[in-house]
């Protein structure tokens, strides 16, 4: 109990001497997750598929999964979205 109370007190501290108000971060972070989705939608409808139709495994059409690879990628990206420092 104690061990989790010192971790508790140490990120007080870490937060009450930020030097900047970071609130943008989460709100980037969505943003980009949202382009992704709307790009996978796309994606999968110039392939000529409804998306969330399609289920994994080998009878899954060579485009679906690209559209998921693409898609995978572009989440990826938008990681570090969501630490950076975006006052």
């Amino acid at each position: 109990m104690a061990k989790l109370s010192f971790i508790a007190l140490f990120i007080i501290v870490i937060f009450a001497f930020q030097t900047t108000n970071v609130s943008a971060g989460p709100i980037a972070y969505a943003v980009c997750q949202t382009a992704c989705n709307l790009g996978w939608v796309s994606c999968y409808a110039s392939a000529g598929i409804v998306a969330g139709t399609v289920t994994g495994g080998l009878g899954a059409p060579f485009a679906a999964i690209a559209c998921n690879v693409a898609q995978g990628v572009c989440m990826g990206a938008c990681a570090g979205l969501l630490v950076a420092p975006t006052p």
